[in-house]
């Protein structure tokens, strides 16, 4: 079964509070007709990590989130969540750098597009104003998407992701359309929801800054293969500017530069 944004866990999963999912991939491959894109990735992601994905463009990271949310399928190779093979993409959601949002339905509906499988009702409503009020935009819920701002937007489509209680959300370069200040408070609002809910989070970034500052792990891909795998043990929340933290990205740098 493939997975788009709009579509969502059946109402008997709606109640099950979010925990993140495990993921393991062996030997997994993807190509376009004669061109690969991915070689033989072997990697394990326990269940609630956040981790960052960065590297060139053209690199394969988008084509690695594709096939972790279930969009795309590899290859060759294996893709286990929680150790099962088939049966999973119900439980992971993927965020887009453009929000997506419906221009003909107001903010509450527009989340309410992720319960599109549960019954019509008060109940799903609720469930909407809950995800709607976590990324703080409680008030907003009855104005049109054309009135808000490029920040607002992704809020309404990160509680469209939210709303379905995913055990893994995914996020393709989704503050890369947002100025610097808008920005930041997007990362905190990612962090907060992601420590609040306990969901598996990996990002694909192309700002090294801030794969820093979100993530638990980053990961190097370079011509489809992992070229670095660095763990970020640093204390939350962070702090933009911090040595420890700018050694990190020093490091990451240095090897995606060849300095």
């Amino acid at each position: 079964m493939n997975l788009s944004i709009f579509d969502t866990v059946p109402d008997t999963e709606l109640r099950v509070s979010s925990a993140g999912s495990a993921v393991s991939l062996r030997g997994v491959t993807k190509a376009f007709g004669a061109q690969t894109v991915l070689h033989g990735i072997d990697l394990d992601i326990p269940a609630g990590q956040f981790v960052a994905i960065v590297g060139r463009s053209g690199c394969g990271k988008s084509t690695l989130l594709r096939l972790l949310s279930g969009l795309d399928q590899p290859t060759g190779g294996t893709i286990e969540i929680d150790g099962r093979s088939s049966g999973w993409r119900d439980r992971t959601r993927l965020m887009f750098q453009e929000p997506r949002l419906l221009p003909w339905q107001r903010v509450a509906a527009n989340v309410e597009v992720g319960l599109s499988h549960a019954p019509r009702g008060a109940d799903r409503r609720r469930l909407a104003l809950e995800a709607i009020g976590q990324v703080g935009l409680s008030g907003r819920e009855q104005e049109w998407p054309a009135i808000l701002s490029g920040g607002q937007k992704q809020r309404v489509a990160l509680a469209r992701a939210l709303v379905s209680h995913p055990r893994i959300l995914a996020f393709d370069e989704p503050l890369g359309a947002l100025d610097a200040l808008t920005r930041i408070e997007m990362q905190a609002l990612i962090e907060q929801v992601w420590q609040d809910k306990g969901f598996t989070a990996i990002v694909v970034t192309h700002d090294v800054t801030e794969a820093v500052a979100l993530a638990d792990r980053i990961l190097l891909l370079d011509a489809g293969r992992v070229a670095m795998d660095v763990a970020v043990d640093l204390p939350r929340p962070r702090r933009h500017g911090d040595p420890a933290a700018a050694a990190i990205e020093g490091r990451i740098l240095d090897r995606l530069l060849g300095r």
